[in-house]
């Protein structure tokens, strides 16, 4: 029997905490050996939102597959400007209109197929300020009128966040979630895409609004953001947030697990491309293993670490991808509980 539950061991990751073994997190929530350490809720106020390939999301965006690359996913198509002056926002960018939802009848039938005592819930937002605004505009449009014509990106995006916002606000009490989920790449792999000073002026109010209520009830944030984002970690630990995903290495995680101890924890560590073996699809499986435990090893000392990778491969690999990460995620569950010494009773 276990000593502690999978819900319980990823909770202590709050504050930069200290696990009792190493959690395997899952951006997907999928589980593993009937373990999951938190699972994600979201709620359908906004039908229109269809971010599928040729649809798209309920602002008017676009979504495509990329051209190359093996991963099953789709992007806001930046080749198509829906917005060319962000002056115009109030005429072009039309707002979808919320339906009502009976969240208490959503969640008792959500939580029939989902064990509480068991797995961390997380209720997701589905709402990203900066992509939204690069979605809209296009890359250079959408950084070019941070610089130019920042009053009118504020104006939009107040009235997009509260817009959706409020919706969440009431289902806290209802659903009671342990965190809520907020997604924003607002980096790349080599820098920030704007100052933080743009960040502390544009878009941390945005993500303090849509955590608001969280933070009254000492619910914590999850937040993804790719790429070097640190400089926007102040920020975000201001409001909120405790769990950073996906952390990649393009950062100096153990100098921020340092910095920002005692109050933020890093899912990931283990970027894309940066682990795949350089024969792959071909590979050594014991070489894979080993990198996965060196791994753990480097990141976990001291708590405030989740393991969590992704390995992505071209299509024609995919066989491969999908063996290679059930190999990573059984190195990772049963090594993880050996670094820190857990037994199960």
């Amino acid at each position: 029997m276990a000593k502690i539950t999978p819900k319980e061991n990823f909770m202590k990751l709050r504050h930069g905490g200290m696990p009792e073994y190493v959690p395997f997190y899952s951006l997907a929530g999928i589980p593993y050996k009937g373990e999951s350490a938190i699972g994600n809720m979201g709620l359908d106020f906004f039908p229109s939102n269809s971010r599928v390939a040729g649809g798209k999301d309920m602002w008017g965006i676009p979504y495509a597959k990329p051209a190359e690359g093996g991963i099953d996913a789709v992007m806001p198509d930046t080749s198509i400007v829906t917005l060319e002056d962000i002056s115009d926002w109030t005429k072009v960018v039309k707002f979808p209109k919320p339906v009502e939802i009976d969240v208490e009848k959503v969640y008792a039938e959500f939580v029939k197929k989902f064990d509480r005592s068991q797995t961390a819930l997380k209720l997701s937002i589905p709402f990203q300020p900066f992509q939204t605004l690069v979605g809209l505009m296009g890359f250079e449009g959408g950084l070019c009128a941070l610089y130019t014509d920042v009053d009118e990106v504020k104006a939009m995006l107040n009235a997009m966040v509260e817009l959706v916002a409020p919706l969440y606000d009431k289902a806290l009490d209802i659903i009671k979630p342990d965190a809520i989920g907020l997604t924003d790449d607002t980096a790349a792999a080599a820098t920030p895409f704007f100052s933080p000073e743009i960040y502390k002026d544009v878009f941390y109010p945005i993500y303090a609004r849509m955590t608001k209520a969280a933070q009254e009830r000492d619910i914590p944030v999850v937040f993804h953001n790719c790429g070097m984002m640190q400089e926007f970690i102040p920020f975000m630990i201001d409001y909120g947030v405790e769990f950073t995903e996906p952390a990649q290495t393009v950062m100096p995680i153990l100098e921020l697990k340092e910095q920002y101890k005692g109050k933020i924890s890093f899912m990931g560590c283990w970027g894309w491309g940066d682990h795949m073996p350089a024969t792959f699809p071909e590979f050594d499986e014991e070489e894979f293993r080993q990198d996965v435990r060196d791994t753990i090893d480097k990141y976990s000392v001291g708590g405030a670490y989740a393991f969590a990778g992704w390995p992505v491969g071209l299509p024609n690999q995919q066989d491969a991808v999908r063996r290679i990460t059930e190999i990573m995620r059984d190195e990772a569950h049963w090594y993880g509980r050996k670094v820190y010494g857990y037994v199960d009773d």
